[in-house]
């Protein structure tokens, strides 16, 4: 089979009244991703994405835009009249673009976000093999009430012999627990050719593309159905409180996969893990933690407690401590966040450094083995090796209007509740006194003092108590 012989479709174009918001049904999140773009990458393990034809309608413009970077093409369906009237639709699009249909399509949902590639491929699979003219994909839930039930011609037949509505069954069907799962494949001049006599004779008034496999049964065609492994994988979402049990079980899903590769995860039930992220083998993640975005972890780190990851890369064996923050950080091997940081965006932390408690930092580099352990603010700096930052000291990178850098050479010593005025750069082993406002920069191996001198005076105490006694 070829690319040619094959195409996804997937269904996209409708609103979600239910979900009582703005936003467009496919582009609600779970798994730190849209439901549309959890469609897209299983999609794409099968076919190319120029091979996959997005239908579009509610909110077109918002969908194309957010999903466009995906290579997918689009078809809008400008009005929504069901499910066959999408692929009129789509098969209208061919026939004006001049295109030429592929042999067989592949019909996705674009808010079913937990199929699987294996699963697609399995209905593709069973289909080639079948030489099906229609492919169904059913589950068989716990209760099926609700559902459009998949009446099989026998028991352990894969031939279909009709599809009946929850509110159609007759007493003797009531049992039957298989469903349509809304995910097809067809062979497309079999569809198209059944397209046109679709009607809106139904209490909704739509054109229902599973009308299309009681025709092809009546005409003697093969409409056959493959069961999902998990009922998950087909189940929608048509209410917050949906989107939020499918969200809980992709992301336990997500902690499971790495789980398999050797990732240990204290109560994988506690955690926010998404879709994207990659760690590898003996890191530990400790309960409550959150890893969000395209994160990746090395090897033989701990991530403990309640420490939110998102678009950050990590070495192999670093250490984030209790109640970290990164975001869109990078951290070489060894290093040791924490407890209760903040790395914010273009913060490179070296090998081996440290940054510790209540320390925040922004578009810096760090170099090896340097050391920020106590109460810092360090953004819009360039920090060279084996560098002491004492507790309390910060750049100071803003005046108001500008940005400006700090630059610290290495070996240099920080001294606690120094402010650092940039622009500034201080040399190679050079050493600022605790306490300084430094200005001006300081050559390397000097000692630089930026503070008011210090003035005692004895037995101030209490002459000032005597006083405030005679004056009561």
């Amino acid at each position: 089979m070829t690319n040619q012989d094959f195409a996804i479709a997937i269904m996209a174009a409708g609103k979600g009244t239910r979900l009582k918001s703005k936003r467009p049904k496919v582009l609600h999140e779970i798994g730190g991703r849209a439901l549309l773009l959890h469609v897209i990458a299983a999609a794409r393990t099968i076919v190319p994405a120029e091979q996959i034809y997005c239908i579009i309608g509610h909110e077109a413009d918002q969908v194309r835009a957010s999903v466009t970077h995906t290579g997918v093409s689009f078809v809008l369906q400008a009005e929504q009249r069901g499910t066959g009237h999408a692929l009129q639709v789509l098969k209208a699009d061919f026939e004006l673009s001049g295109k030429t249909p592929p042999e067989n399509l592949l019909v996705l949902s674009g808010d079913v976000p937990l199929i699987r590639p294996e699963t697609i491929a399995a209905v593709r699979d069973a289909h080639l093999r079948e030489q099906a003219a229609m492919t169904i994909l059913t589950a068989v839930p716990d209760n099926p009430h609700g559902y459009g039930r998949v009446l099989r011609r026998k028991e352990d037949s894969p031939e279909v012999l009709s599809i009946v509505e929850q509110k159609s069954l007759t007493p003797e069907q009531i049992g039957a627990r298989e469903i349509n799962s809304g995910i097809y494949c067809f062979n497309t001049r079999a569809l198209f050719s059944k397209l046109d006599a679709l009607t809106t004779n139904n209490a909704h008034g739509e054109f229902y593309l599973t009308d299309v496999a009681a025709m092809l049964v009546a005409e003697g065609r093969r409409v056959i159905a493959v069961k999902a492994e998990s009922v998950n994988e087909v189940l929608g979402a048509n209410t917050i409180a949906e989107m939020m049990h499918l969200d809980a079980a992709m992301r336990l899903q997500n902690a499971h996969r790495l789980m398999s590769e050797g990732v240990t995860i204290f109560r994988p039930e506690t955690c926010v893990i998404d879709s994207e992220v990659t760690v590898g083998p003996d890191t530990i993640i400790e309960p409550y933690v959150q890893l969000l975005g395209a994160t990746q972890i090395g090897s033989d780190c701990r991530i403990r407690s309640y420490s939110v990851i998102q678009n950050s890369t990590l070495g192999d064996a670093v250490t984030v401590r209790n109640g970290s923050i990164l975001d869109s950080a990078q951290v070489a091997d060894k290093a040791i966040l924490g407890p209760y940081c903040h790395l914010r965006p273009e913060s490179n932390i070296g090998e081996g450094a440290h940054i510790g408690n209540f320390v925040e930092t922004k578009k810096v580099t760090i170099g090896k083995g340097s050391k920020a352990n106590h109460l810092n603010y360090l953004g819009d700096a360039v920090i060279g090796a084996g560098v002491n930052v004492g507790a309390g000291a910060i750049t100071c990178n803003y005046d108001g209007v500008h940005k400006h850098q700090t630059t610290i050479g290495n070996n240099v010593f920080i001294g606690s509740d120094s402010a650092l005025v940039a622009p500034v750069t201080i040399a190679d082993g050079a050493y600022i006194a605790a306490g300084s406002c430094i200005t001006e920069d300081v050559p390397s191996g000097a000692l630089a003092l930026g503070r008011a001198r210090q003035t005692t005076k004895p037995g101030w105490v209490a002459r000032k108590k005597s006083r405030n006694s005679t004056q009561s």
